[in-house]
């Protein structure tokens, strides 16, 4: 058995990036570690959503709870940062914001908990994290630095296949007669820097199981969960990484295996 930690900014990000590798590790006997920088306390809530005085913060640290358990997490962490808020906003320069913390003292405490769980396999998000937001992009510097700190033999930046993704909204445009997309998109990474792809179709029902767990940020009217089966498969099938000194190409499968046979 070897463990997987899967780092992440906020709640919800989880399943949608990596909900597919963390089942498929569980099914196939692997220990899941779920760290989560913040508790989202920034996200959009629909009016009376919430208690009389419950907190947003509160109901997503609960709703991660129930998505890692559909995924199989055997622990949860938070690393106990405020999240920031779209880049731009106020919120990302506020005292104990994620992006405003210090890389080295915020990569020290995921580090620890790489040697605690002895962890085989790492996974954090590309450079741009993914769209541009500060937390995402403070999880790949911290997910990098602590990997280095824990020795963590396999790290990988989960990303967005950018062709594969254009691809799938052009088709979805031509379909229902929207207008198609530009020609770049500022989501994910070129094919050609992808090293990683893993087949997830077999796990996309407790990836989107997951997804419902996160009621507050993910409604039965989102994109995530209103578009049919097949497209959902598509977009959500196969999960996308990157891992230095590999490629040039798609060398790995699965996170676990060398060369992902």
């Amino acid at each position: 058995m070897a463990t997987l930690v899967t780092f992440h900014a906020h709640p919800d990000d989880e399943c949608i990036a990596c909900g597919g590798v963390m089942r498929k590790a569980f099914e196939e006997g692997h220990r899941v570690v779920l760290v989560v920088a913040t508790r989202g306390e920034h996200g959009e809530v629909p009016d009376g959503f919430l208690a009389e005085g419950e907190l947003l913060a509160d109901r997503r640290v609960i709703e991660t709870k129930a998505a890692a358990e559909i995924l199989g997490v055997a622990r949860v962490e938070f690393l106990g940062y405020v999240d920031s808020g779209m880049m731009g906003e106020p919120t990302n320069d506020e005292p104990g914001s994620f992006w405003t913390a210090s890389v080295e003292e915020a990569a020290a405490k995921l580090a620890q908990i790489l040697r605690e769980e002895n962890a085989d396999v790492l996974t954090c998000y590309d450079d741009y994290g993914n769209y541009g937001h500060p937390d995402h992009i403070q999880v790949h510097r911290v997910g990098l630095r602590a990997g280095e700190l824990a020795g963590t033999p396999r790290v990988y930046q989960a990303t967005t296949n950018r062709e594969h993704m254009l691809a799938g909204i052009r088709e979805m445009a031509r379909q229902t007669g929207q207008p198609e997309p530009a020609e770049t998109t500022e989501m994910g990474k070129p094919e050609a820097e992808l090293t990683a792809a893993v087949d997830v179709t077999a796990y996309l029902d407790f990836k989107r199981r997951a997804m419902r767990a996160h009621a507050s940020q993910i409604s039965e009217e989102s994109f995530f969960l209103s578009i049919p089966d097949e497209a959902f498969a598509y977009v959500f099938g196969t999960e996308w990484f990157i891992r230095a000194g590999q490629g040039p190409g798609i060398t790995e499968k699965d996170l676990f295996k060398p060369g992902g046979e």
